[in-house]
């Protein structure tokens, strides 16, 4: 059932997500090689607490850490480890929030340093999709004209693999609501989008193949041809000609550009 939310709802629900965006902030803040995504996961759990916050994803169906820290060839999921992080990895952090008892919860996708062509044009595309998606997120529309225009600019237009097993989401009072919102599908298909519905649209898409497989610790979901995978979300609000985002790059995107450790050629 969808769960439309009042504009007093709308307005906790950006506290929220806003929080998120301001956590993941400080992730783009201090990120480098040779950093832990353990170390990451650390701050990010100290920021939220030391603002009045919980993090949602921690014991979220057994999830045994704060964030999901993605990297490379891991498409979302990803365990937060010792491993130091490297010059061209792409790194995918995930998280949620609940302040006031609203979830938050979006994705930002970074490159440390020098990568490959091939990589930053994947994040690039994979950036873009996303609001071509929110672009479709107005009332009337259909969920599968969100999942088309993402599709269309990743897979159709760039031969990226559109992952088919992990969708976007609704948003509220819980971490996931109907409707489900997936990368891929047809225009005029699917719900009917209606006003103060939130949704978070997360398009996590592959450089190569769109198989995958999930790891033996049950959560850790890799590309099956071991190539890099990119994942942007947004929280957003339904609206009649304008999609309201909930979350907020602009500081994200300033403190990226800010770290000389970050490779932001693809802006």
């Amino acid at each position: 059932m969808m769960i439309c939310k009042t504009e007093a709802e709308v307005a906790l629900m950006k506290e929220s997500a806003t929080l998120v965006s301001k956590t993941i902030t400080e992730v783009a803040k201090v990120l480098k090689s040779g950093m832990t995504t353990l170390e990451l996961d650390k701050l990010c759990a100290e920021f939220v607490k030391d603002h009045g916050a919980i993090p949602s994803f921690l014991n979220y169906r057994g999830y045994p850490h704060n964030i999901c820290a993605s990297v490379n060839d891991v498409v979302v999921h990803g365990f937060p480890d010792n491993e130091p992080l490297k010059e061209g990895d792409i790194v995918s952090i995930d998280m949620g929030v609940i302040l006031n008892g609203w979830h938050g919860d979006h994705a930002y996708t970074f490159i440390i340093g020098d990568a490959a062509d091939e990589a930053i044009k994947l994040v690039r595309v994979t950036k873009e999709s996303l609001y071509k998606g929110v672009e479709k997120a107005i009332v009337n529309n259909r969920v599968g004209d969100i999942a088309y225009a993402i599709q269309e600019h990743t897979e159709i237009k760039n031969g990226y693999g559109v992952v088919r097993e992990l969708v976007g989401h609704g948003l509220g009072k819980s971490l996931h609501e109907d409707p489900q919102v997936p990368n891929y599908g047809k225009r005029g298909t699917g719900t009917k989008l209606k006003e103060n519905l939130v949704l978070a649209i997360e398009p996590m898409i592959n450089l190569g193949s769109r198989d995958v497989y999930t790891d033996t610790d049950g959560w850790t979901v890799r590309t099956r041809d071991g190539k890099p995978s990119v994942h942007f979300e947004h929280d957003i609000c339904v609206k009649k000609s304008q999609a309201l985002i909930l979350s907020d790059y602009s500081i994200i995107e300033a403190a990226e550009k800010a770290n000389s450790n970050l490779n932001t050629s693809y802006y």
